[in-house]
């Protein structure tokens, strides 16, 4: 590789906020023991929230953002990996704290990287990124509680974004009933194609309702919180599990605790930037095994590295169906 890698970087001088396609020289790349050439990141709506500064995730800068990459490890100083490895990173603070995959390379800690499943591509791999993994993680919390096909229908909310398709997917393959909800009823041919049995528009949700509904669904994944999170808690049948993992519609939960002490209903928090190695690593292997990687050129949208900034502004306003990925290089 040349002595200097391109990348996004943020800037932050406590007034203004300025993001730009930069070329930065090799010796600016932090700390960290395993360097990785960058085949192909992804644009999140994390990602798209330190591009255009609307919320405060970034916590250091400069940053370069992009909290997933997919690539071969080019230098290593640890035993685990080793160059020409194929590797992938999801979360860590990377993005965030710590420079991330909007760029040609990047430079981090060996026990934030995992092997690349073979069955996937880089460009597959980053089709799913955080937010299909993500999406595993709670199928996964949906079973570890209980709820099989055989239980009822399932819940997916924000259905047409990238946790909610990749949900839609997985839950269908495995033989759940999946009703989908969305604010985008345009989108209804893709979430049916996906494996949707039912479609639902987000305004049954957004409305304050009461704190017991009519009991209708066995499981959910909810990526927006807010309202929309106590409407479902409220609808979800005796013993019924909720996993929780976006705040899409806001930070606040104003609900009661009825389901919870009448119903047994049981609300998963999940999170994917810290989850524990092995898992993640269960939930790739699941996504290698569950998901029907024929569609995930459905839910993909290609952008290039410059022109990230304007997507990421797309991705606020709710505009862009399933992932955006970035590819970096040619491999």
């Amino acid at each position: 590789m040349g002595t200097n890698f391109k990348a996004i970087l943020i800037e932050h001088d406590g007034s203004r906020h300025s993001v730009g396609l930069t070329e930065l020289p090799w010796d600016r790349l932090p700390a960290g023991e395993v360097t990785v050439r960058i085949a192909c990141s992804t644009l999140n709506y994390k990602d798209a929230l330190a591009i255009t500064g609307k919320s405060p995730v970034v916590r250091k800068f400069p940053m370069v953002p992009g909290i997933d990459f997919a690539g071969t490890v080019e230098e290593s100083s640890n035993s685990e990996f080793k160059r020409g490895d194929k590797v992938l990173l999801n979360g860590w603070g990377v993005g965030e704290q710590h420079w991330g995959g909007l760029a040609e390379v990047a430079r981090v800690k060996p026990d934030w990287l995992i092997p690349l499943e073979p069955t996937f591509s880089f460009a597959q791999a980053m089709s799913i990124g955080t937010a299909g993994y993500t999406a595993a993680l709670c199928v996964m919390a949906l079973e570890r509680h209980g709820v099989t096909p055989g239980s009822g229908e399932v819940l997916v909310t924000g259905a047409a974004g990238g946790v909610g398709s990749v949900a839609t997917a997985l839950l269908a393959k495995l033989g759940f009933d999946v009703v989908a909800v969305t604010g985008r009823l345009e989108e209804s041919d893709y979430l049916t194609k996906l494996g949707a049995k039912r479609i639902l528009p987000r305004s049954q949700f957004s409305e304050p309702g009461k704190p017991l509904a009519r009991e209708q669904w066995a499981g959910a994944v909810d990526v927006a919180g807010g309202q929309v999170l106590a409407n479902v808690c409220a609808s979800m049948k005796y013993r019924g599990v909720v996993a929780a993992c976006g705040l899409a519609g806001g930070m606040g939960f104003p609900a009661t605790v009825a389901p919870f002490i009448l119903r047994g209903v049981t609300l998963a928090g999940i999170d994917s930037v810290m989850c524990p190695r092995e898992e993640r690593r269960e939930a790739w292997r699941r996504l290698a095994r569950d998901l029907d990687a024929s569609l995930l050129d459905t839910m993909t949208e290609r952008v290039p590295l410059d022109a990230c900034i304007p997507v990421a502004d797309r991705l606020i306003a709710g505009t862009v169906r399933g992932r955006v990925i970035v590819p970096i290089s040619n491999e």
